[in-house]
């Protein structure tokens, strides 16, 4: 199986790298399309801010290649905020694919940002096979708060959604990379959908 992880420039690419291979999997970092169009599943990882994130993509001519792909995508973090309308951070106009708006946490008392540690999720959508109720490491101030795509959630001071899918297209809010053993078994159902 060829496995691609879309060169975004905004996030740490060698370490989702680094969890695929621990499963024995083998992957490209690329922007090259013709790269890209040979793999049998995309990731679309991202950390920063969803302006910087297209720009990226629109410099490097990639934001129809995302849109139009029929293999299976996963976006982790800000990759998956990305996949919806908008974004509140910057007004950021997003890649469209589901109908969604990434919006700020509500601030909270006893509640910082970013949202930043371990959180337990639930889910019983099969890319969650074996996971619900598990623990996966998140950073984030924005999120999406509602979505009828929505497969996971989870609470830090407010409900917002953990993980969506939408025909070949899937988005996490966490980074599985980081988050050990169940991170890892996430990555291994992903290629297995």
């Amino acid at each position: 199986m060829k496995l691609a992880i879309i060169d975004t420039a905004c996030a740490n690419l060698a370490s989702l790298s680094f969890a695929l291979k621990r499963l024995g999997f083998e992957s490209v970092i690329s922007d090259d399309i013709k790269e890209l169009e040979k793999a049998d599943k995309l990731f679309l990882p991202g950390v920063g801010t969803a302006y910087k994130a297209m720009l990226n993509l629109e410099q490097k001519k990639l934001v129809e290649f995302i849109k139009n792909t029929k293999k299976p995508l996963l976006g982790i973090c800000l990759g998956m905020q990305i996949l919806g309308e908008f974004s509140q951070e910057l007004n950021q106009k997003t890649l469209g694919i589901m109908p969604f708006e990434t919006v700020k946490f509500s601030q909270k008392e006893g509640f910082s940002l970013p949202h930043m540690g371990w959180n337990d999720i639930s889910s019983s959508h099969p890319l969650f096979k074996g996971l619900n109720g598990a623990f996966f490491y998140f950073v984030h101030s924005y999120c999406v708060k509602q979505s009828d795509h929505k497969i996971a959630s989870c609470e830090y001071s407010e409900d917002f959604v953990a993980a969506l899918a939408k025909n070949n297209f899937y988005g996490v809010q966490f980074h599985p990379e980081r988050s050990g053993e169940a991170g890892e078994l996430l990555l291994k159902n992903f290629t297995e959908l």
